[in-house]
């Protein structure tokens, strides 16, 4: 034992290449999964299987007993020991036996380091006896499900935990004897007791460790078969009417996503067997497992108040994560360097899957609206960052998730689709596909591939839209009769982004749009004389990418003008280009606020109608002194109660009611708020949901009014679901009228068992942060700030970045500005990407205070 630990030390201490040794290092068992680990592992590891056994007790706080066989072809040349990841192996592992013998082992960091003595050439079974960690199982009191992306299979298993070394799982589950479970795989065989039963799951085709999944409770199940295809998901919901009124279309949008990537692919589903499971505040939107993906129950489960939005949402992540079935579960990215290549497909076949279920959407504006805001949000600020990132340890594989892999990522992939033809490319992927059938896949491949079918200069054009970050600067000029276009980098680093601008020209005659490719060199448009050209717009398609700066005649025509552009996609991004002028201080929020206005009983288009609405909501609340506010409040309440009490579809209506109960302040808008609430008042053909009372209340609260606590404690007693009930009392506190019950609450979020419902969080943090709040919630921000990289180490991908969102979101003070730039003077070994996420949360504190105070960081 003693001489082992020597090896360890070395293990640990010597990097994998050092100048002038002639015998190879070992590969590093550092914290994580690094790099050069991962790498030596899949050259020497293959034909790996796994067999997991849990032992589930229905008390949470009992420990889950497991049992895990790794068999697998094992070739090492220099004989260097077998590391496998596993957190807190010392405190958790039971027993290890290689091929039959007991031996010994030692955990170095999260490994379980295993002596190549034990081990044999050729094929080998580790069988570890275990207590799996709760980090990454998620339990509640009657239910659990395994998430494990991106590398935290090892919280929870001792696994090889690496995307490119995918193997067979095999799961057995001991649950109760009430419960019901789901694995990736099929099953199997079901045995046990009324008190007590096992369930035994087929081997599944190969997958990555982040892939494993499995679900076990207190679930009801659904079952369909669509086109020939069982299906069967798994809900918490106890409202037999919202589960009877939602279940045939999410079966529906499950059979079409399937039936139109099979053609698309030219593959047939490449899994066992496909379920679901609906999870209440689960972390995301969904999460691709094969043979048992998992959904936020309320992106799926829409009450009858539903927006255009959300039905279209649930119709994308519907298709997102069946996407992912082939784009990240059948062909895999090598290392999360590339873990945009799955988002990035799944997000832009989505895209083309739900068009056909929506014949009167107009897509285009769809793209627009679900793409670029968001990517612009993240592109705009001095946080922003590539779409690929370089990745040296899977530890901090979380920090890559954001806005630009899901959202700027799709519209570079139809830049790229537009370039080289919708027909070649689809025959790359094809071919991208079958290539890597059930293994692994860089960018660099898929380049290749198309590069081969294409003769344009993808490497080139690559570098600059995938692995720089940022957007060019594309600046609309007027040189006499001639129109100048001209892009500029940002950064100041003298890049060009190349693209195919489709030039939206109002003109007296009627709109014209012109097809410009803008390089290095500004593209001048000539021959218009002077009276006729009303405005020029360079995104006149919608899919173009960058800043758009007006010149001062076109931005003063489309201000004036814009509910009268056409068609619906002019308007669209009219809008989108007006945000931007007003964040560089170009439009003022006011001059922004009277467009808006006079817009919203004009626009037909309900995506354009969602854009205004969520555009009001935030100059009223971000960009708009409290005196601004409460002098336009009015006038606000006015035209959006207008929208909810019209005549526009039930869709249309509850976007309107969404935004007016968020707004509403003035003492009439209040005392309405109060009897919707109690049921006095009704809106005829709106009928408000359990979902719908509960904001109320919570904004009721948020206000202050006469009695808030009774509200809460009405509201409490009408939830009947124990899972929103779980969630409202969480909450609760952080609306409580006494600061200091709410910073209790903030103190409470110390505790990392206390953030484990990461949405509960980040509506409480939402709370404390809200603009009404925001002046007691300042002491909050340095403290909060503080807790980032704890927050990094402990919490799921998105949790970091949307902790910074919540406790930032509400705040435009100089205070709240000056506390971020102190936090980051302070911190100068913050990990760069961390810093990346905080300036990117930081920007619009910054900006709000800039506009509204005339802050300029020092």
């Amino acid at each position: 034992m003693s001489s082992f630990r020597t090896s360890l030390l070395v293990l640990v201490a010597v990097p994998l290449f050092s100048g002038g040794c002639e015998e190879p290092a070992p590969p590093p068992a550092d914290l994580g999964v690094p790099w050069e680990l991962a790498e030596h592992r899949r050259g020497t590891i293959s034909e790996l299987e796994y067999a997991i056994s849990l032992d589930i007790p229905e008390a949470r706080a009992e420990d889950i007993a497991g049992v895990s066989v790794l068999s697998f072809q094992w070739n090492d040349p220099d004989g260097f020991p077998v590391v496998l990841d596993f957190m807190r192996p010392d405190e958790r592992v039971r027993s290890v036996a290689v091929n039959g013998d007991p031996t010994d082992w030692q955990g170095v960091n999260d490994h379980v380091v295993i002596p190549s003595e034990a081990l044999q050439a050729g094929y080998n079974e580790i069988r570890l006896t275990f207590i799996a960690g709760d980090d990454a199982l998620n339990r509640s009191d009657d239910f659990l499900y395994a998430l494990f992306v991106p590398d935290r299979a090892h919280f929870s298993l001792p696994v090889f935990d690496q995307p490119n070394l995918k193997a067979s799982v095999e799961w057995t589950l001991s649950i109760p004897g009430s419960w019901r479970a789901v694995a990736n795989g099929p099953l199997r065989e079901e045995s046990g007791t009324p008190d007590r039963k096992t369930l035994n799951f087929e081997a599944t085709k190969p997958s990555p460790t982040y892939l494993f999944a499995f679900a076990a409770g207190r679930f009801a199940t659904e079952e369909a078969v669509v086109d020939g295809r069982p299906m069967r998901m798994f809900h918490r919901e106890d409202d037999a009417e919202k589960v009877a009124r939602n279940r045939d279309a999410i079966f529906d949008l499950h059979g079409k996503a399937l039936a139109w990537l099979e053609q698309y692919t030219g593959i047939s589903y490449p899994f066992k067997k496909f379920e679901f499971v609906l999870i209440p505040s689960f972390q995301y939107g969904g999460m691709e497992h094969p043979g048992g993906i998992l959904y936020n129950a309320s992106g799926l489960m829409l009450d009858e108040t539903a927006t255009q939005g959300q039905i279209l949402g649930r119709a994308s992540v519907i298709a997102h994560e069946t996407a992912h079935m082939w784009f990240g579960d059948y062909v895999t990215m090598n290392w999360f360097d590339d873990v945009w290549m799955k988002e990035v497909f799944a997000n832009f076949m989505a895209a083309k899957i739900v068009l056909p279920s929506f014949p009167d959407v107009d897509h285009d504006l769809r793209f627009l609206m679900a793409h670029h805001p968001s990517a612009y949000g993240v592109d705009r600020t001095q946080g922003a960052n590539p779409i690929r990132q370089p990745l040296d340890n899977l530890r901090e594989a979380g920090t890559l998730y954001g806005a630009i892999i899901y959202q700027k990522a799709p519209v570079v992939m139809r830049h790229l689709e537009a370039r080289v033809g919708e027909e070649t490319f689809r025959d790359g992927l094809r071919r991208y596909l079958a290539d890597h059938a059930y293994g692994n896949a860089t960018w660099p491949d898929l380049i290749e591939v198309l590069d081969r079918l294409s003769p344009e200069n993808l490497r080139e054009w690559s570098r600059v839209w995938v692995e720089e970050p940022g957007r060019p600067t594309i600046s609309v000029t007027r040189d006499g009769e001639d129109v100048v276009l001209s892009q500029t980098d940002p950064f100041d680093l003298g890049r060009v982004w190349p693209q195919t601008l489709h030039v939206r020209l109002g003109r007296v005659q009627g709109d014209t749009v012109l097809t410009v490719e803008l390089g290095e060199a500004p593209a001048r448009l000539t021959g218009f004389a002077d009276g006729s050209l009303h405005y020029v717009m360079p995104n006149g398609s919608g899919l173009e990418y960058g800043l758009f700066l007006l010149d001062e005649g076109s931005l003063e025509y489309v201000a004036e003008h814009l509910p009268s552009l056409e068609p619906a996609l002019a308007r669209g991004t009219a809008w989108v280009t007006l945000w931007d002028q007003v964040l560089e201080r170009r439009l003022s929020p006011a001059r922004f606020l009277d467009v808006a206005l006079s817009a919203l009983p004009l626009e037909s288009d309900e995506l354009n109608l969602s854009r205004i609405l969520g555009s009001i909501s935030s100059v009223y609340w971000d960009l708009l002194t409290e005196d601004q506010r409460s002098a336009r409040a009015t006038e606000v309440e006015r035209v959006l109660w207008d929208g909810v009490s019209g005549d526009r579809p039930a869709t249309a209506r509850a976007a309107f009611f969404g935004t007016w109960r968020g707004a509403a302040l003035t003492p009439d808008g209040v005392a309405r708020m109060r009897r919707l609430w109690e049921g006095q008042e009704q809106v005829p053909g709106l009928p408000l949901s359990e979902n719908d009372q509960t904001a109320l209340a919570t904004e009721l609260a948020l206000r202050g009014v006469a009695g808030w606590s009774e509200v809460l404690d009405g509201q409490e007693a009408r939830i009947g679901n124990p899972d929103r009930k779980a969630r409202f009392q969480f909450v609760r506190p952080s609306l409580h009228a006494d600061p200091e019950v709410r910073a209790a609450f903030f103190e409470a979020l110390r505790d990392p068992q206390n953030r484990e419902r990461e949405p509960w969080v980040l509506s409480g943090l939402g709370n404390l942060h809200h603009p009404l709040r925001a002046g007691t919630s300042l002491g909050f921000v340095g403290p909060a700030l503080d807790m980032v990289e704890e927050i990094q180490r402990t919490g799921d991908i998105f949790f970091p970045g949307r902790w910074l969102d919540a406790t930032l979101g509400g705040h435009g003070e100089v205070e709240a500005a000056e506390t971020v730039r102190a936090f980051l003077g302070g911190r100068p070994e913050l990990p760069p990407r961390l810093r990346g996420k905080v300036l990117q949360s930081a920007d619009m504190v910054w900006r709000a205070a800039a506009i509204l105070h005339g802050w300029e960081p020092s």
